[in-house]
């Protein structure tokens, strides 16, 4: 591994990627996709399809966030059509595993559709990775089988579910299918934070670190090349093993868009920092759940696209808020496979060192411009809270519908963490403010914007990580509670706003 600080540029990673032959894995390409320039109906059609709840998982065993009985990998975050991903399995002892493959999405209210069958394959214990430099555990595990993606397979978020008949217990592993075609709406997954929280193979999350270093630090580094563990924070939800944060915050946006009909197509955050002109084939993108670590790259490049007309919707809560490098190569020579804390968007201010006691006083490696001037508003310190999603200005044309007044609210909707001090941006409105409440009595604000873009484009900020539970309650969802709140669930309100915003933006169901 490269010391910290030392990256590649996009040059010598396309020279790199040639001699390895990867360039596709991780340079995406432009309207290849044999769904390049068909109909808006794709997602609609798709959904028509027979749904089956057998994605879910029924029985889990879990020690210490691991699953360590049976677990696996992937060897890139997303693919396209006619691309490889290669499969990495481990298990504790030798099990024919068979890997059943589900695409995500409404289905009638299953939720999701089966698309395929692998294996069974003989696996047998693969080796847990010993501490590297920085506290890495990166896996250098043999590879299972490989896969290429067939032509007609969906944009989409795909859950591989790990079963065998030596035991009962299973777990997932997970990618994103991308296209090149043109569509409404990009869905972006929020996979850096995904592994910035992944504890796998128990502490080695960007928030473990060793003495003399703070929780938050500079120094901690994680690999993509492991499996996700159990999602440890905020509250208990086994079925995300394997899954990083999706089926947390970010699937009930997924299975409402495609309920409703809209025309989506799905990307992950390594494709957003390295393909800038995706983000052109669209009218508007969403930041989903809890999209936490960006990479410069990744703000300049929808920074950019908002001035040329794109709309963003930041459907989150502290979304933009560490800065990552992703230019960093693996063991292996691949970019975009390892990821730190470079320092934070908005520097380290008074409200930040504050809290000294948790993130310390490291030598930033780097800081970015505030958040607040791409998403609306930024990140409140302190956060982990929870609050109703007040309304203060009704009469704006994103409440249309909802009959709610100045005042109103829905309940328990702000949480756990959310966006505050909004940006002097010409046109910005609050359109919802109000505060948390912390665990130890504490209050923080939060505010929910809107500002208007140079091409008739929007940029909504929602404030709030829960906006998606507000959408729709897919099987398997588990509400959270968490400081002295939790969110009520489907609302026709929350609904209707996303419905209005969207509208705005020129998008429309099928």
């Amino acid at each position: 591994m490269k010391k910290p600080g030392n990256y590649l540029s996009r040059r010598e990673l396309l020279k790199r990627a040639a001699q390895l032959g990867l360039t596709g894995a991780f340079i995406p390409k432009r309207d290849l996709s044999p769904l390049a320039g068909k109909s808006r109906g794709i997602i609609a059609a798709e959904n028509k399809k027979a749904g089956t709840t057998d994605w879910q998982l029924t029985y889990i065993k879990s020690e210490n966030y691991r699953s360590e009985i049976m677990e696996g990998y992937c060897s890139q975050t997303s693919v396209r059509s006619g691309e490889s991903i290669d499969i990495f399995l481990s298990a504790s002892t030798p099990s024919d595993v068979t890997v059943d493959l589900f695409r995500m999405g409404y289905y009638g209210g299953k939720g999701g559709c089966h698309i395929t069958k692998l294996g069974p394959f003989q696996v047998t214990p693969q080796t847990t990775p010993p501490v590297g430099e920085d506290r890495l555990r990166e896996c250098n595990w043999e590879r299972t089988t490989s896969l290429t993606i067939p032509k007609n397979w969906v944009s989409g978020i795909y859950l591989g579910k790990l079963s065998c008949k030596e035991h009962r217990y299973e777990s997932y592993i997970i990618f994103v299918v991308c296209d090149d075609r043109k569509a409404d709406i990009m869905f972006q997954t929020s996979d850096t934070t995904w592994q910035a929280y992944n504890k796998w193979p128990d502490s080695y999350s960007l928030y473990d670190s060793d003495p003399p270093h703070r929780s938050v630090n500079a120094t901690s580094w994680v690999s993509y090349d492991r499996p996700y563990a159990k999602y440890p924070q905020v509250f208990d939800q086994p079925l995300s093993q394997g899954s990083g944060e999706f089926l947390l915050w970010e699937f009930p946006l997924c299975y409402w868009l495609e309920q409703q009909g809209y025309d989506v197509t799905y990307t992950s955050n390594i494709d957003t920092h390295a393909n800038p002109l995706g983000l052109a084939r669209v009218k508007c993108f969403l930041s989903v759940g809890h999209d936490e670590y960006w990479s410069l790259e990744m703000y300049e490049n929808v920074q950019s696209a908002v001035q040329k007309g794109l709309s963003v919707g930041f459907l989150c809560g502290n979304s933009v808020y560490s800065v990552i490098p992703l230019n960093q190569v693996n063991s292996k020579g691949q970019p975009h496979r390892l990821l730190r804390r470079d320092g934070f968007f908005g520097g380290v201010d008074a409200e930040k060192i504050a809290w000294e006691s948790y993130m310390g006083t490291e030598p930033w490696v780097r800081h970015g411009p505030s958040e607040r001037l791409l998403v609306g508003a930024r990140t409140m310190i302190p956060f982990n809270g929870s609050g109703n999603w007040i309304v203060t200005n009704a009469k704006h044309w994103i409440f249309e519908g909802t009959r709610m007044k100045d005042g109103d609210f829905i309940p328990g909707l702000v949480g756990w963490e959310h966006h505050g001090d909004p940006a002097k941006i010409p046109g910005l409105e609050v359109i919802a403010s109000g505060k948390v409440m912390l665990a130890d009595g504490l209050e923080s604000p939060y505010t929910s914007t809107i500002y208007p873009g140079p091409k008739g484009n929007w940029v909504f900020n929602a404030s709030t990580i829960f906006w998606s539970l507000g959408l729709s309650q897919p099987p398997g969802s588990m509400p959270p509670y968490v400081h002295l709140g939790r969110p009520h669930g489907v609302d026709e309100r929350v609904q209707k706003i996303t419905s209005n915003f969207l509208k705005k933006c020129g998008v429309k169901t099928n």
